[in-house]
């Protein structure tokens, strides 16, 4: 399989995975938003002009999907405010996580474990300040917000963000290990001469 084709499939998988989980936001399958980001950034970083901005197009195109499919205005819905175009910069970080560590990730297991470990908590921690922070301090949601109010809905919601973030991030890792060790490499003729 080319480069080109297998960073489509895997946009197309990850794309698949993100619409099927963020129609049903708080089902018994939690949403894979965050995960896909992260995933995608590690494996789309050089189609991150276009592949990035898709996958945020189809997050908003499913979240309008969702709430006018109920009967309600998209524009005036609790979860978009102002604080709703923060989600670029929030899954942007997650995108950068995945990417740094694409780029800094280490041949040895234990490394690279502890590599993956540290850049999905890192990456959740920015994505929830971000998108936690913007929402508690500029959407009109919360009345009186503070500073304890806010450290209060920061820490709640972190572990269970981090926790689905992190379930399928590993599943992801156990792929890969997987496909690497089962399907065989190019050979040098084979490669193409363009880096990965």
């Amino acid at each position: 399989m080319s480069v080109t084709a297998r960073r489509a499939t895997i946009l197309a998988l990850l794309a698949a995975l993100m619409a099927a989980t963020r129609l049903h936001h708080f089902a018994a399958v939690p949403d894979a938003s965050w995960a896909v980001f992260f995933i995608g950034g590690f494996y789309l970083a050089n189609w991150q002009r276009w592949a990035f901005p898709a996958l945020m197009l189809l997050a908003v195109a499913v979240d309008w999907f969702v709430i006018t499919s109920q009967g309600l205005s998209f524009w005036q819905h609790y979860c978009v405010s102002p604080a709703y175009w923060c989600l670029v910069p929030a899954y942007f970080a997650l995108w950068a996580g995945g990417g740094l560590l694409r780029r800094h990730l280490s041949a040895s297991a234990p490394v690279a474990t502890g590599q993956l470990v540290l850049a999905v908590v890192a990456s959740v921690i920015v994505c929830q300040l971000i998108a936690q922070g913007s929402f508690y301090w500029i959407s009109e949601s919360v009345a009186n917000p503070t500073v304890a109010g806010w450290w209060k809905n920061y820490s709640d919601w972190l572990l269970p963000y981090m926790r689905v973030t992190a379930m399928y991030v590993g599943a992801a890792a156990m792929a890969h290990v997987l496909l690497t060790r089962v399907l065989p490499r190019p050979t040098a003729q084979a490669r193409p001469l363009h880096a990965d």
